[in-house]
């Protein structure tokens, strides 16, 4: 799939984008519905904007579904929350597979029903060899969980306090392997990281839209990605010394 005639992709693509899917509570209830009509619809989203990155050529999308602290939520919504995201991995795993998306997990499976992380297990191993677009799916994750986690680990491995380094803690992350989100979009108009992607996005772009997840369409990333285009990266470093960088680039 290529983009529409109409649209001109900008020459500087993400290869990673990260997305806190926010807003779907406030459009169901902006729309005299229950909140969970809203998850349901912003779960019906996914598939869309899972199309559009393929499209676009987007390699890694990292989505935030469920956080540590969302547990804390009314049990009657985390029960429906459940139920349609073990819906999700039933009815649309097999189209994401042939569609050459790579399913990983970040975070923790431990508090799923054993029923439920056999499923996302069985999931993951399925599509381990598909490189058409890798989905990240955070659930039952939080960044400050995540860096606790890294750092019992490298405890346990016995890393000396000198071997620590920027590269070596990454390693150690529920992302290991995958390149850090180029920019981060959180819907909904809340300006707010709430916990995701703490290390990883230290340099991110971030972009903040009105728009209500469900509503964030094909139109609304190719808009985010516009604004990417247009944003200097620097890294700390001047303009100048950004560009000269860039210049010299392998």
């Amino acid at each position: 799939m290529t983009p529409d005639k109409e649209d001109t992709l900008p020459d500087k693509i993400p290869t990673h984008i990260g997305i806190i899917m926010d807003g779907n509570g406030r459009w169901a209830l902006a729309r005299g519905l229950p909140r969970m009509a809203g998850h349901r619809a912003g779960t019906e989203n996914l598939r869309r904007i899972i199309e559009a990155c393929i499209e676009f050529g987007i390699k890694y999308l990292t989505i935030y579904a469920f956080s540590t602290e969302n547990w804390g939520r009314p049990s009657t919504e985390v029960q429906g929350l459940m139920r349609i995201f073990e819906n999700v991995i039933d009815n649309e795993f097999q189209e994401l597979n042939d569609q050459g998306v790579r399913l990983r997990h970040i975070g923790r499976l431990d508090r799923l029903r054993p029923s439920f992380r056999k499923k996302v297990l069985e999931a993951i191993e399925l599509t381990r060899n598909n490189d058409r677009l890798i989905l990240n799916i955070a659930f039952n994750y939080g960044g400050r969980d995540e860096i606790v986690c890294a750092i019992q680990a490298l405890i346990r491995d016995g890393v000396k306090v000198d071997d620590v380094t920027d590269n070596l803690v990454s390693q150690y992350l529920f992302t290991a392997g995958v390149p850090d989100p180029d920019m981060i979009i959180r819907t909904s108009g809340e300006l707010r990281g709430s916990n995701f992607l703490i290390w990883q996005g230290a340099y991110s772009e971030w972009y903040f839209p009105a728009t209500f997840w469900p509503d964030f369409d094909r139109q609304e990333l190719l808009k985010a990605i516009e604004e990417f285009s247009q944003r200097e990266r620097r890294y700390g470093l001047t303009t100048k010394q950004a560009k000269q960088k860039k210049h010299h680039a392998p």
